[in-house]
């Protein structure tokens, strides 16, 4: 498929809703379905009991027997970056690249996604919707002796596709030691016999992205690839886009200024040069240090029998659950898993700035980031401490989010963070649309971004943080 037939087949899917293979209804009622059929248990479990884990006696770290999976270490953190210079924290550290994939195939002419109903330990609400397949390397290479994941011969070079979206992309980096996912879309031949297992389902694009509108039903797995893709780049005086797709209906103001804000090239506040020369200054100002150490010794936080906790009872805790769900390739295991101490909040502030929307983008350190710092949402406080007083740092544009009125909201739902290692965290996502007096001239740490360039930047590694590429996942244009 050549670039352009291939954006010009991602946007057609995006535009369309309607789907007789799966309408809307009958998805949210397979997925109330399938909560039922699939047999999920989840129980608490001290960390010293977990079985196949164990702290090693050297450092302290939480590890699996294997050597495989992933790890609870310690690391120390120096940084000029912000108003904390130094901290100690625990973090995971899963070396392993992940694949996320998604297989596609058109049907009646528009590309469906294979969407699969997957239950992770962590989930608010059980059944989320996730690729096609989702599992790390030890998943993969059946390191705990279970069965082959489905679909797995379609990414690993067994049967012949056309690959379409092909990125590695970053986790957070507040809890992930330098993690990454190898983000995949593969397409398949229109007359291609392909097994549709139970737990899988065909949809388009625009369905998916209908669906982010719920809360706690897409999962971040799929929110990261589908954030990923390219709508293509047409110049600002081209036909009606709506036109030229020939759809019976126009999107609203909304949904049609978020079209031309991916699709324009031509219309921008800074140009691309601008933009890298803002991240390379970033990057030369600030400093990331980052040392592992043995998480025995890592200072205000507490380790016992059950958790590892911060003093203060603030940030996250690590506990232990016994997982029993009965469509997994192992149907029964232990596990760490990272809990929140609250929610949060992540937030895109936008602004028409010269007739096209601009959003605001904000650089972000993180502990765990490859390159100092990543593009990252307007407001995003993952630890909930994000309200005067409780926290130790000011949150630039944070009262604009929270004081917004109705009219400015153009996107607010609660999205949960990945459930493998995130046990029932969700963070409120919101697009806000900035009053007619907030100024175009912002601080130092962030600058003005057109989707269309936001979308330039996705193509690279350790570009947009998970948070950002979330947000933006959940854009429609109809």
């Amino acid at each position: 498929m050549e670039h352009k037939e291939k954006k010009l087949a991602f946007l057609k899917s995006a535009l369309t809703i309607e789907n007789s293979l799966m309408p809307d209804n009958q998805f949210l009622n397979w997925i109330k379905e399938r909560n039922k059929c699939i047999p999920v248990r989840i129980n608490p479990v001290p960390l010293t009991k977990l079985r196949s884990w164990h702290f090693d006696g050297h450092s302290g770290n939480l590890v699996h027997d294997s050597g495989k999976f992933f790890s609870i270490e310690g690391i120390r953190l120096k940084t000029n970056w912000g108003m904390v210079p130094e901290w100690e924290q625990p973090i995971i550290n899963q070396p392993e690249i992940g694949i996320l994939g998604i297989i596609v195939k058109k049907i009646n002419g528009i590309l469906h996604f294979l969407m699969q109903a997957k239950v992770e330990p962590g989930n608010l609400n059980l059944v989320q919707l996730a690729p096609t397949l989702q599992a790390t390397r030890s998943n993969y290479t059946q390191v705990h002796k279970g069965s082959r994941p489905l679909y797995l011969e379609y990414f690993n070079g067994e049967k012949k596709v056309k690959t379409l979206l092909d990125q590695l992309q970053s986790e957070q980096g507040a809890r992930f030691l330098r993690k990454r996912n190898r983000n995949i879309i593969v397409e398949i031949d229109e007359d291609e016999p392909v097994k549709i297992h139970d737990d899988f389902c065909w949809l388009t694009l625009g369905q998916i992205k209908y669906f982010l509108q719920f809360d706690n039903l897409i999962n971040m797995d799929t929110r990261t690839v589908i954030a990923g893709i390219p709508f293509g780049d047409y110049p600002g005086n081209v036909i009606d886009f709506y036109e030229i797709l020939e759809l019976k209906h126009k999107a609203d103001r909304k949904e049609s200024g978020m079209l031309v804000s991916m699709l324009d090239h031509s219309r921008h506040l800074y140009d691309v040069d601008d933009i890298i020369s803002w991240i390379t200054k970033q990057k030369s100002t600030f400093d990331l240090n980052v040392e592992k150490m043995p998480l025995k010794n890592v200072k205000n936080w507490v380790i016992d029998d059950h958790e590892i906790y911060h003093q203060d009872r603030k940030y996250f805790s690590v506990v232990g659950v016994n997982v029993t769900i009965g469509n997994r390739e192992v149907k029964s295991w232990d596990q760490p898993i990272v809990k929140a101490a609250q929610e949060g909040i992540i937030a895109f502030i936008i602004k028409k700035i010269d007739g096209i929307y601009h959003f605001l983008v904000q650089a972000k350190l993180e502990a765990g980031n490859f390159d100092i710092i990543e593009l990252a949402p307007t407001v995003q406080c993952l630890t909930g401490n994000y309200r005067k007083g409780a926290s130790e740092y000011e949150v630039d544009f944070l009262d604009h989010v929270l004081n917004a009125t109705p009219e400015q909201i153009w996107y607010s739902s609660y999205q949960s963070e990945e459930g493998g290692r995130f046990y029932k965290e969700q963070n409120k996502n919101m697009i806000i649309e900035a009053a007619d007096d907030f100024p175009v001239e912002v601080p130092g740490r962030f600058i003005w971004m057109t989707l269309n360039q936001l979308m330039t930047f996705i193509r690279f590694n350790n570009y947009l943080n998970i948070a950002a590429r979330s947000l933006l996942s959940a854009i429609r244009f109809v």
